[in-house]
């Protein structure tokens, strides 16, 4: 059965999956023109299966007392959904009625950062103030670019100089941050840099708008380059309990070819995904071990609603993977990076440690982000399902919706990342291959007989 995500105020069909179930049994709340069951049903791709498979209908929260406090929160979150506060997935035994709303306020402060390669460059476990100076102009490329016609080029033009400032004047630093075994990649990659942003320059000089963005996107491949070699090695280490788990220690990067069906419009698509294990491990590290036991190829898009795409049901009475050497269905921990720590917090949502404030490293700000479907109450149930959120900013504002802490991000869809709204159930994910960093992976299970 496909994992679901829970909609506390929004009826659900009997087409329920078992992911994300509704926290209130009875009396639901349902909201004018707000979405109902098929909108929080499953995550995944936006592609999904013709003949999804059958979905849980017993309501599990038989027999759970439900609080004045509780039902307060979530008449507070209903309000919110009209407001454009989305709720989702709140813990039963966890519940803070007051910082809902205080909190939001911190969350929604500073323009949130939405595209997937900086969220990527930004997460990076790094602390060298000279590269993110030379990195941020040439970011902000795109919001000049916003402005109609060539008056764009005046403003991207200030842009260049003060990235090519901050090079010259940090680019010591910057190489010193470099780690000693990369050191050589990361001076080769500056170079590149140095030569690009004078490229860059000419190309705004001769007024070529349209050169202007294929240009940024190669020099932040540089800056992202350098900013990679600036990681030694693994930078903690994972508990105990998890260790014996495929990880992945570091980045690693997929290729999802999709067949789409009956769309005029698409036939054929590849997703490039990067995936982060310095922030995920665990998380990165299950979804690479099953990609090279080619365990999607061949399935249907399983969920494709506007709301997100997804996929990784088996066929079958199973929920998620079931391992060969153990017959029995590999689960993962809830994985969450904040930012500011050094390692993930595992099994607990930040919601229930009390984090209210805390952002997390891999937020929920993208089209594309990727991340773990798991059963609503049982943080420690993920296994195999997989989705996709396409950002919808009044239902899931980036930096204050609350998904953020509560499921597991591993990765972004960098590449085509557009076309998942273009997916529907029933379209088949022909193959996912990894195209770099499976020397990242350890332990992979994949490689054991049976």
């Amino acid at each position: 059965m496909a994992a679901i995500i829970p909609c506390h105020y929004c009826t659900t069909s009997p087409a329920t999956t078992r992911l994300f179930r509704p926290l209130i049994p009875t009396n639901r709340v349902r909201f004018p023109n707000a979405p109902t069951h098929s909108f929080f049903r499953r995550f995944g791709t936006r592609c999904s299966s013709q003949n999804p498979h059958p979905f849980d209908l017993q309501n599990k929260q038989k027999g759970r007392s439900f609080s004045l406090k509780q039902c307060a929160v979530s008449i507070a979150l209903a309000v919110g959904l009209i407001t454009g506060v989305p709720g989702f997935n709140w813990s039963s035994n966890a519940y803070a009625a007051e910082p809902v709303f205080s909190d939001l306020s911190v969350l929604i402060s500073g323009p949130p950062i939405k595209d997937p390669g900086a969220l990527l460059r930004y997460a990076l476990p790094i602390n060298n103030k000279a590269i993110r100076e030379v990195q941020k102009p040439l970011e902000d490329i795109t919001e000049s670019l916003k402005v109609a016609g060539v008056k764009a080029l005046d403003s991207v033009e200030r842009n260049i100089r003060q990235a090519s400032r901050s090079l010259k004047q940090g680019k010591t630093l910057i190489i010193s941050g470099l780690a000693e075994s990369k050191k050589e990649d990361g001076v080769a990659l500056l170079d590149k840099l140095e030569v690009g942003i004078e490229e860059l320059q000419q190309i705004v000089e001769d007024r070529n708008r349209d050169a202007v963005a294929p240009k940024q996107k190669e020099l932040l491949q540089y800056v992202g380059g350098v900013e990679e070699d600036m990681v030694d090695g693994f930078p903690y280490e994972v508990p105990e309990e998890y260790q014996s788990m495929p990880l992945l220690k570091g980045r690693a990067a997929v290729d999802m070819k999709v067949k789409v069906k009956d769309n005029p419009n698409v036939d054929e698509c590849v997703f490039h995904i990067v995936l982060d294990g310095y922030n995920a491990p665990v998380t990165a590290g299950n979804f690479v071990d099953l990609v090279e036991r080619h365990f999607y190829d061949g399935m249907e898009i399983q969920r494709a609603d506007g709301f997100v795409v997804q996929t990784g049901d088996p066929q079958g009475p199973a929920e998620g993977f079931i391992d060969p050497s153990t017959e029995k269905t590999r689960t993962i921990p809830l994985e969450i990076m904040v930012e500011g720590e050094k390692a993930p917090v595992y099994g607990a949502t930040l919601e229930e440690l009390g984090l209210y404030k805390a952002q997390t490293k891999l937020p929920f700000n993208a089209f594309g982000t990727m991340a773990m479907a798991r059963d609503e109450f049982e943080n420690n149930s993920a296994s195999s399902q997989v989705f996709w959120l396409l950002k919808e900013s009044e239902l899931t504002p980036s930096n204050a919706n609350i998904l953020d802490g509560r499921y597991a991000v591993f990765g972004y869809v960098t590449e085509n990342e557009d076309l998942l709204a273009d997916l529907k159930v029933g379209d088949v994910m022909e193959s996912i291959q990894v195209v770099s960093g499976l020397d990242n992976l350890v332990n992979p299970s994949y490689k054991i007989a049976g």
